[in-house]
């Protein structure tokens, strides 16, 4: 009877209970089957509990208040979704928002998106999404606001053309690739349109575009927009922000942008434009940035133009000729003026500054005269000054030594005059300080203590006098400091062994005395220290040697005594000079050779075995005929002795050279050495041979002091290959210039060489692992985890990066691939092979060879048709090896079908997605990490080289691949989204 009732109680309650507690509504049940479609590795959809009554508290989904129960608005970004698209969702009736922004949504958006009929806002950026924009979007009556930014779209179809309200168009960084859509110029509802960095078929400006009469903002930089920009723009009387930048705009900016009178922003820079700026501006009150720089345009600027309240006004890199107007300085919001490479010229005028708060103002490389004006820093608020390489005279004005709010002082290369004023000296927040290569006298004042900011110091080639101020010690920040050339005197302060991040030193050519202070040996990061051409005497300090990344030594010109220290040869030195002192004793045995020859004349008491380095002395007439006497008598005998035992000595290495086939009779270190050429030459055997290929062998060889160097025996080239390359077939005197000459841990060492003219031979560091391309596609294939992998790839980038970035000048590979990326005991990835590497002469662009060169799969597609070389070229290169590392595939494959590696995997991605493009071998675990490299890859090998990042951006973008950063890839700046790999492509 208990149970009876017990049973009835329970029906009771459930039969009262409300309806919705016993399943989940309608629009719960929809968003189930989509989780069901998506893979969730971090659980983000967790709180998707079937349980509930109404998905209104889960992750994400927010309900109508108005209609309990039912979703209208579903947010999902940066969950680390994956798979297609969920078109489930679309059955949600009340759903006006979705966003699915920065996950791995793949595929291609499915034609029956139309469904979605209440949606206004949809968020898909920064995604897989490959295929076309489908026009049956413009079915959807409610959409306002579409974003489909950084995926791998190809195409907008024409349909989006009868979109009937949206608003907001963002296609940022896609792969589209046809000319840019004029059909987009129907949607009349448009007020946003932003379609920067796609790879567009050449071609105008769409006219149809200046229908679009609500448009706010313009944003179309990096399109392969060509012509001119058509007048029809002034119909767009709403605009706020015109960005055309980074195309190949021609003809003059036209006058008719000077009636858009809500414009905000207009940039324009990094295109052809020429001719004269218009004027006109005075209605154009609302402008506050206008950027036309690097373009060709010539003429003065408009009165009317700096008449406005300008916020920055960047003109740089153009061919104005004349003065800067009087109107620039009446300009009462100037916050930032920069004007730099131009050929602009006069006097500045006297106000500027007076009524603008001016915050930057950079003047560089023009042919600007007169004084620098009084008031630049009127307002307190000035933090850039930069005039270098103009004819600017007169002193410094004595206001800037108040204005405490400078970061940078640039004046170098000008003709300024009398003595800086004390407190510029001392401004707290100055990082950089040039003054450099002007007529400037005085004193160093002491007060330069007040500058804890400093980190640059550059004085030289002034007329400074007096002692170096001991508070100078007190820099701790101080990085480089300059005073070569100056009339500086009294002893080198010994505060300044404080500096501990010091890593350029350069105090030569002026009047120093005494010794160098003790304690230098905490000077841990000093990579040059010249102090050549002084009047410092004492022994050069045994601390010299332990410091570890000295490279750069000149001591020259001096009174320095004693001997040289041992010491010295614990230092990598790429330039050592130690002539014209007092020095005597023996050389060390490391310098005893006739390379360093020049580094040792005018010491009198420095003999050491080198002939010639000595000079003769004067002595008494009859004493020396005497000594000469003997002297002959006592060298006929040592020479014929020699004579007998050199003879015989050489015809048994003769006969043992011959017996080998080659002769060793130039020998050049680069490193201190525990081996001997001889002992090389007898361990190039077959049995040690561990590679070989088109200009020799390499051998594998193990020294009697138990180190084990790789050994690079190149073979003569053929009559037809010097008749055919001529002197870019030298590899070896390439390699030996570039890899004796810089210093890398992802460089590969070169030790030493060798050179008779019938034989040459490099000798490396030995890398125990191989190469990079024989782990991936060798017997070893498979073997490298992907941790590994990703810790090669950062490797090489930054190996890549110290080349074009960090070289003087910067140093072009032109041969990366897989197989010159070598691996050392521990998988560290080291860039080796520099036989086809190309030194860039600065200032000289890109340069033409006369042949190509490089391996097939890796050269860039615009040197096979211009043979012109840059870094671009090593970065699409470097993206092929990138490609290598996550697909597991060489470059060239027959599977490939007619494609090489690039264009299957964009092939794949488009078709297939991702998951059909990484090496099975790598484990799903990193999927995550392996998408953001691949990405990165994808950007180095774009068709467009100047929509491929630079190395520096490359190492940058691996190192947040790698660090889990999925957050952002995009900077904002002024607004707007900017690729990051763009931010410094462009800096001059």
């Amino acid at each position: 009877m208990p149970l009876l009732v017990l049973l009835l109680l329970l029906l009771a309650g459930l039969l009262l209970s409300p309806p919705q507690a016993l399943s989940l509504n309608q629009d719960g049940l929809y968003l189930l089957q989509a989780k069901r479609g998506l893979s969730d590795p971090l659980g983000a959809l967790s709180s998707w509990n079937p349980r509930d009554a109404a998905p209104c508290n889960w992750t994400g989904v927010v309900c109508d208040p108005a209609s309990a129960g039912r979703v209208y608005s579903v947010d999902l970004h940066s969950s680390q979704l994956a798979g297609p698209f969920p078109i489930i969702l679309c059955r949600l009736p009340y759903l006006s928002s979705l966003n699915l922004s920065d996950n791995f949504i793949n595929s291609s958006l499915p034609s029956d998106i139309s469904t979605c009929q209440k949606l206004t806002d949809l968020d898909l950026s920064m995604n897989l999404l490959v295929g076309s924009v489908p026009g049956s979007l413009s079915k959807l009556p409610n959409l306002r606001n579409l974003d489909l930014s950084y995926n791998s779209f190809t195409e907008i179809e024409p349909g989006l053309g009868e979109a009937p309200r949206l608003e907001s168009l963002l296609v940022v960084y896609n792969l589209l690739n046809s000319t840019l859509p004029a059909f987009l110029g129907n949607i009349s509802t448009l007020k946003i349109l932003k379609l920067p960095y796609n790879p567009f078929t050449p071609g105008p400006l769409p006219s149809q575009l200046s229908n679009l009469t609500q448009l706010e903002v313009l944003w179309l930089s990096g399109c392969n927009l060509v012509g001119e920009i058509p007048d029809s723009l002034e119909k767009l009387t709403r605009l706020t922000n015109l960005d055309l930048c980074m195309n190949r705009l021609t003809g003059p900016v036209p006058s008719s942008l000077t009636g858009l009178r809500s414009i905000y922003q207009i940039e324009l820079y990094n295109n052809s434009l020429s001719g004269e700026l218009p004027s006109g501006w005075s209605n154009s009150t609302t402008l506050r940035r206008f950027d036309v720089s690097t373009n060709q345009l010539s003429g003065t600027i408009p009165a009317d133009l700096c008449d406005l309240p300008l916020s920055s006004l960047n003109l740089f890199e153009n061919r104005f000729v004349g003065p800067l107007p009087e109107g620039i300085a009446r300009s009462k919001n100037l916050y930032e003026l920069k004007l730099f490479n131009n050929q602009l010229s006069g006097p500045l005028p006297s106000d500027l500054g007076k009524n603008s708060p001016l915050q930057s103002l950079d003047l560089s490389y023009n042919q600007f005269s007169g004084q620098i004006p009084e008031n630049l820093c009127a307002h307190r608020q000035l933090e850039d000054l930069v005039l270098i390489y103009n004819n600017f005279l007169g002193p410094i004005p004595s206001d800037l030594g108040q204005c405490t709010s400078l970061n940078r002082i640039r004046l170098k290369h000008n003709k300024l005059s009398g003595s800086v004023p004390d407190g510029l000296w001392g401004l707290p927040h100055v990082s950089l300080f040039q003054i450099a290569e002007n007529a400037l006298s005085g004193q160093v004042s002491n007060l330069i203590t007040g500058a804890y900011n400093l980190s640059v110091l550059d004085i030289s080639n002034n007329l400074f006098s007096g002692s170096i101020p001991d508070g100078i010690g007190s820099l701790r920040r101080l990085v480089e400091l300059y005073g070569s050339s100056n009339n500086l005197s009294g002893q080198i302060p010994d505060s300044m062994v404080n500096l501990m991040e010091l890593s350029t030193l350069d105090f030569s050519n002026n009047e120093l005395s005494g010794e160098i202070p003790d304690g230098i040996k905490a000077w841990k990061m000093l990579n040059e220290l010249n102090l050549a051409n002084n009047r410092l005497s004492g022994q050069i300090p045994e601390e010299i040697g332990s410091l570890p990344v000295l490279n750069y030594l000149d001591l020259s010109g001096n009174y320095f005594s004693g001997k040289i220290p041992l010491e010295l040869q614990n230092l990598k030195l790429n330039a050592l000079n130690l002539s014209n002192n007092q020095l005597s004793g023996d050389l060390p045995p490391m310098y005893a050779k006739d390379v360093y020859r020049n580094s040792f004349l005018g010491n009198p008491g420095l003999c050491g075995d080198l002939p010639g380095l000595c000079p003769r002395r004067v002595e008494n007439r009859n004493f020396k005929y005497l000594w000469m006497l003997s002297l002959i008598f006592v060298l006929a005998a040592i020479v014929f002795v020699i004579g007998v035992a050199w003879f015989c000595c050489k015809y048994r290495t003769f006969k043992k050279s011959t017996k080998k086939g080659m002769t060793i009779s130039k020998w050049r270190s680069f490193h201190k050495l525990g081996f001997s050429e001889l002992e090389i030459a007898n361990c190039l055997r077959e049995d040690n041979v561990i590679g070989s290929g088109a200009s020799g062998k390499v051998y594998k060889v193990e020294l009697s002091n138990g180190e084990v160097v790789a050994v690079k025996k190149l073979r003569k080239a053929t009559k037809r290959e010097d008749e055919m390359f001529g002197s870019e077939k030298d590899g070896f005197q390439v390699e030996v210039e570039t890899l004796g000459k810089i210093r890398h841990k992802n460089i590969v060492r070169l030790w030493c060489c060798f050179n008779n003219g019938d034989c040459k031979m490099l000798v490396y560091e030995y890398m125990p692992n191989g190469s990079l391309g024989d782990m991936l596609h060798g017997l070893k294939g498979g073997s490298l985890d992907w941790p590994l992998r990703y810790k090669i790839a950062l490797d090489a980038a930054e190996g890549l990066s110290y080349l074009h970035h960090d070289c003087l000048p910067p140093i072009v590979h032109r041969d990366v691939k897989s197989n010159n990326i070598l691996l050392d005991g521990e998988f560290g990835a080291k860039v080796a092979d520099f036989g086809l590497a190309k030194i860039v002469k600065v200032g000289k662009g890109d340069e033409s060879m006369s042949v190509i060169a490089g391996s097939y799969g890796y050269i860039a597609p615009e040197y096979a048709y211009t043979l012109r070389v840059n870094e671009k070229s090593d970065i699409y290169s470097f993206g092929v090896v990138i490609l290598e590392l996550v697909t597991g595939r060489p470059p060239i494959d027959p599977a490939f079908g007619e494609k090489d590696l690039v264009k299957w995997v964009c092939a794949t991605l488009d078709q297939k997605g991702p998951d059909q493009v990484i090496d099975p071998k790598i484990s799903p675990v990193h999927w995550k990490e392996v998408c953001r490299v691949l990405d990165v890859g994808i950007h180095c090998t774009n068709s467009l080289p100047i929509n491929r990042p630079s190395m520096r951006k490359v190492v940058k973008m691996l190192q947040e691949a790698g660090g889990g950063n999925s957050k952002e890839s995009t900077t904002k700046k002024d607004g707007k989204l900017s690729p990051y790999y763009y931010e410094d492509a462009f800096d001059p």
